[in-house]
């Protein structure tokens, strides 16, 4: 089997909320349409998987529903620190839609996170922590083995938040992680090299996109 054979590419929330423009826009994100566009083809990967952040109105992790908070402060939420953000990708909302530029005929799944109006979810594989300090299991993971996947390719939005827990969780689930660096942006730019720095501490590689698929033969 060939290495291809086992490489899934999983391309996080790139959704018009997150793009310039957007209720929680991220610098730069418009950048890496293109360049993704053309990194999702079939022959090039064994399947290529989709997040999409789906919130319901009054989502805990919206400063909105937080009386006298402001987007961008932080609580303690369930014993840990929880980042309040603007209202963003409320479900069947036009900013949580996933940006047309992504071939959707070329993609197997989509998996939707940040549903339970009372959990947060950056990760692609976990939700955030609940109150029983549980990270319930969207259950990618097991979609992934069961197709054979060993190896697992991330790019997307953002960096620094959904990509990194992604990452993570990737490699904790198992799999050979790497992060597809230039087709990510991230939410606070200065965090690039704590980012960088967590990602290679994990085993995580961290490529530029051009080598990608030359590196995976």
């Amino acid at each position: 089997m060939t290495a291809r054979a086992r490489t899934a590419l999983l391309v996080v929330d790139i959704q018009h909320d997150f793009l310039p423009g957007g209720a929680l826009a991220v610098a730069g994100g418009d950048a890496i349409l293109a360049p993704i566009s053309r990194l999702v083809q079939p022959e090039s990967f064994a399947c290529v998987i989709t997040t999409q952040d789906w919130h319901p109105q009054g989502h805990i992790s919206f400063a909105s529903s937080h009386p006298g908070r402001k987007p961008f402060e932080t609580i303690t939420l369930y014993g840990r620190e929880q980042v309040l953000w603007p209202d963003h990708c409320v479900a069947g909302s036009a900013g949580a839609a996933l940006h047309p530029s992504l071939p959707l005929d070329k993609v197997d799944a989509i998996i939707r996170k940040g549903t339970d109006p009372k959990v947060d979810s950056y990760s692609a594989f976990r939700n955030n922590w609940d109150q029983g300090a549980n990270r319930p299991p969207t259950g990618l993971a097991g979609y992934l083995r069961e197709r054979g996947i060993t190896d697992v390719h991330i790019c997307g939005l953002a960096r620094d938040y959904c990509v990194l827990w992604s990452s993570e969780d990737a490699t904790d689930a198992g799999f050979a992680t790497t992060v597809l660096w230039d087709l990510t942006r991230p939410v606070d730019p200065s965090s690039d090299d704590a980012v960088r720095a967590a990602l290679e501490r994990r085993g995580i590689a961290v490529w530029e996109s051009r080598f990608s698929l030359e590196d995976r033969g």
